[in-house]
């Protein structure tokens, strides 16, 4: 947008275009400096309610402060022996993130619970939000609910670990908006996590015009404002650049990361001639952010960048398979 329009001009623009349906147009690529926000200071978060859903399966509800005291589910998928009652129990522990317009069951809709080496971690799938993008939200500069970065990595590691058999040791993984949110987890929060994968991650939002404006109509979701989850992206430029694991390569590139896309043209799971743009741009993201993180240095990073296939299950559960035996590894967990 051009830079003399007033803030509340080029947000009206914005939010009138997206309501539209049309194309917001986005600022020149400048090279930000990523500026990490600090998190608001949490005064915890508790389980109210427990309930047993299937074998090795558990949701807790908890209620968040970061969350403005609103009540959410945690799927827990459960290792052999866990016992909650037990605190001297701590199992190497595997964050699986959910996409954007899905919730903390999407993940059980695969295999995992069949999965013989998921036996001996203990799974938490939380929820984040229809469109939460694994952040706390700028909301014009006041911050509040909805926090999910901080009901996520303060409140409820916490929680999982004072009282639900997590530990220290943990590795995360995600799809689309929750790939996004496993490399920017990773990145954000030095020494939380030993290892990270994003099977069709939102890698680099801030790539080009197309990504900006895909982005942003995700995040008018649901009626919501888009420009309360990062700002604008010329004026909150930095709190975007902070929210780009294409910018925070740097803090990544030591640890095992793990990156997969399609191209968006039709693969083995797909009908013939199916094309995905989403797809395709979340392709070209990985496959920028995968240069910076080799430009830098990275000895960790595998890539599998498959070709044809979709914005589709069907690969996010292939590879989550193909990415196991690295996540597994950094959490020392025998794979036999």
């Amino acid at each position: 947008m051009p830079r003399q329009l007033s803030w509340i001009a080029r947000r009206a623009l914005l939010v009138t275009a997206l309501l539209l349906g049309l194309s917001p147009i986005a600022p020149a690529q400048a090279a930000p400096t990523p500026t990490v926000v600090a998190q608001a200071p949490s005064r915890g978060a508790e389980v109210v309610a427990v309930k047993q859903v299937a074998d090795r399966l558990t949701d807790l509800t908890v209620r968040s402060q970061a969350l403005g005291g609103r009540t959410v589910n945690v799927r827990l998928l459960t290792p052999d022996g866990w016992n909650p009652a037990d605190r001297s129990q701590h199992w190497p522990t595997f964050w699986l993130l959910h996409g954007c317009c899905g919730d903390y069951t999407s993940w059980s809709g695969t295999d995992i619970a069949t999965i013989p080496s998921l036996r001996k971690v203990l799974v938490v799938m939380p929820e984040a939000g229809w469109n939460g993008w694994y952040s706390d939200w700028w909301n014009y500069g006041a911050g509040g609910d909805p926090a999910w970065e901080t009901f996520h990595t303060v409140e409820l590691a916490h929680l999982l670990e004072h009282g639900w058999g997590a530990s220290s040791n943990r590795v995360v993984a995600g799809l689309s908006m929750g790939g996004q949110g496993a490399l920017l987890y990773a990145a954000r929060h030095p020494g939380m996590f030993r290892a990270a994968a994003a099977y069709s991650g939102s890698a680099h939002p801030l790539l080009n015009d197309e990504s900006i404006n895909r982005i942003m109509g995700f995040f008018a979701g649901q009626g919501n404002d888009p420009l309360r989850v990062w700002g604008d992206p010329v004026a909150q430029r930095s709190i975007w650049a902070a929210h780009d694991p294409y910018y925070l390569a740097h803090r990544l590139k030591s640890l095992p990361v793990y990156l997969s896309c399609g191209d968006g043209t039709a693969g083995p799971f797909d009908p013939p001639g199916k094309t995905d743009a989403l797809e395709a741009d979340f392709n070209r993201q990985n496959h920028a952010l995968a240069a910076e993180l080799r430009q830098l240095g990275a000895k960790h990073l595998t890539t599998n960048f498959y070709g044809p296939g979709t914005h589709a299950w069907a690969y996010w559960q292939r590879e989550l398979h193909a990415s196991l035996p690295m996540l597994l590894q950094a959490l020392h967990v025998n794979q036999r």
